[in-house]
């Protein structure tokens, strides 16, 4: 998080890293003072920076909202999150760091008019604006990165940025088609898919389809949907990301400390130091109830790698475990969860004895290694979105390939989450009626289908995409915080923009009107 707010994120004459700390691969320190740096220096560094933003502490209320991870109850409770408290000055980096590395993705498409770079910095530039729009609604976008030209921007239409990236995202596509065979490639600067352009035609066409699905389950955009369904069956025969070829980025990631720590985003987050500490989220979070009760009633074998076993001494046999509090054991392995908003710790009866029980973190098979590649798309997600792009007619095959590319998913979440036999794991857990892919079944229980297996496959690095599904389908049901008080009408719709905002773009931020973060919907929610 930056020290001192920037007075406003419209401002900026250059690029900027997400911290104001020097650290691994940041790009310069001060936002107001141009930085001089090459492409490949550029590019590095800006992917870097959105692999941060995905797998680091901005998105961690997500996790809880969803149904991934429960405050501590080793802690005081976390009334912004778990009652809900939040206000114009709670989760402001989430704006802050986004429109920072769009000005990076900004920076690398005025450095250079060699057409690959361009196109990668489109193509993730959208991505960047596609989290905003998802994150916030509105955004300022056609008047935005103006620096001192305009310092107070206008808000665009959710709406209309989708349809401006949709064709910013063919544009891209049609660059890299176009681009001469001597034209400059990225090569290893490229951290995502080492200048292997045809990939980032894959990556582009997978975002189109993420798109125009996001605005598929919406009467209210149903004009908007048609021209976003239409762009997608024009390129879907270029293909999308497969189980092969995911979006991960490395920019060569080290079990080191220095610079701000250069270990893989998850790992700096969730996991410990190089010295063996805790890091910040490792010891604010611990597993929620509901995915635990989830794995466990489906049989499922992520269970004890998404989750890591508890370290009280025969937790596996705990009885009369208090309400809020849940053991679940698979395979040996006590599985200690607590329901999102309870704030005792988990207690129970071990031996005849009764006392606290020490509850699961994040586990191995999120946390596989400090060196790990940092997921921007997993081939589980582009598979689920395949899936259900079938099922609605946007890519061929019907019901017959969404079953497919369903199935496929949850074996690519399998495999990813490191699953012993992966394979052989993944297909007997499908096989079960309440997981088959009801090929037969109604369009909405297919939806149902595919929505709940993204849920499960995007723990816990994909927490942003995991609840905007949720809002987008209302898949799965997932509860609200139980803390007394909390007294949600339902999950949170949205939150606010920053306090920051509201103080140096106050007449186009007012404009938007009261921001209510239960009925203030993204424009595509259910």
């Amino acid at each position: 998080m930056m020290k001192k707010y920037i007075s406003t994120i419209f401002i900026l004459l250059t690029i900027a890293g997400s911290s104001c700390k020097k650290g691994y691969l940041n790009l310069t320190d001060n936002p107001n003072v141009p930085s001089v740096a090459s492409p490949n220096l550029l590019l590095s560094g800006a992917l870097k920076t959105t692999a941060d933003i995905v797998n680091g502490p901005d998105y961690a209320m997500y996790t809880c909202w969803v149904g991934y991870m429960s405050w501590s109850t080793g802690f005081q409770a976390n009334l912004q999150l778990e009652e809900y408290q939040f206000t114009t000055s709670n989760y402001q980096s989430v704006w802050q760091d986004n429109y920072l590395n769009v000005s990076n993705y900004n920076a690398l498409l005025g450095s250079t008019t060699e057409p690959n770079y361009q196109a990668i910095a489109n193509i993730m530039m959208a991505y960047e604006f596609e989290a905003l729009v998802d994150n916030y609604n509105n955004v300022p976008y056609t008047e935005a990165l103006q620096g001192s030209k305009n310092l107070n921007p206008k808000y665009d239409t959710g709406q209309s940025i989708y349809l401006a990236l949709m064709k910013q995202l063919d544009a891209a596509i049609s660059m890299i088609q176009k681009a001469p065979a001597s034209a400059a490639n990225p090569q290893t600067a490229d951290v995502m898919f080492g200048g292997v352009m045809q990939n980032w035609i894959l990556f582009a066409n997978t975002l189109k389809l993420r798109l125009a699905l996001r605005e598929s389950t919406s009467s209210a955009t149903s004009g908007d949907y048609a021209t976003l369904s239409a762009a997608v069956k024009a390129t879907a025969s270029l293909g999308y990301l497969t189980d092969a070829i995911p979006a991960t980025v490395n920019p060569g990631y080290a079990n080191i400390d220095a610079d701000g720590g250069q270990q893989t985003p998850l790992e700096r987050n969730w996991g410990v130091t190089q010295t063996g500490g805790a890091e910040t989220d490792k010891s604010e979070y611990q597993a929620n109830s509901y995915m635990a009760k989830f794995f466990g009633d489906n049989n499922d074998p992520r269970l004890v790698e998404v989750y890591s076993g508890s370290t009280t001494t025969d937790a596996a046999t705990a009885t009369g475990v208090q309400v809020g509090g849940l053991v679940t054991v698979q395979g040996g392995v006590p599985i200690v969860s607590t329901t999102f908003g309870y704030n005792l710790p988990p207690f129970g009866t071990i031996d005849g004895t009764p006392g606290a029980i020490i509850p699961s973190l994040v586990g191995p098979g999120v946390l596989q290694s400090p060196v790990q590649s940092a997921v921007i798309m997993s081939s589980a997600e582009a598979l689920f979105l395949q899936a259900e792009g079938a099922a609605k007619g946007l890519i061929p095959g019907g019901a017959a390939a969404a079953a497919t590319f369903y199935n496929a998913g949850i074996a690519s979440s399998f495999e990813a989450d490191a699953v012993p036999d992966a394979d052989n794991a993944a297909a007997t857990y499908a096989a079960q009626p309440a997981i088959a892919f009801p090929t037969a079944g109604a369009l909405e229980a297919q939806v149902k289908a595919i929505i709940t297996q993204k849920w499960a496959a995007l723990a816990i690095y994909g927490s942003l995409e995991a609840f905007n599904e949720n809002r987008r389908t209302g898949y799965p049901a997932v509860p609200t915080s139980i803390f007394p008080s909390a007294n949600a009408p339902n999950q949170v719709a949205r939150i606010f923009y920053p306090f920051l905002e509201y103080e140096t773009n106050a007449t186009n931020v007012a404009a938007e009107g009261s921001i209510d973060k239960f009925s203030s919907k993204i424009f595509w929610a259910k």
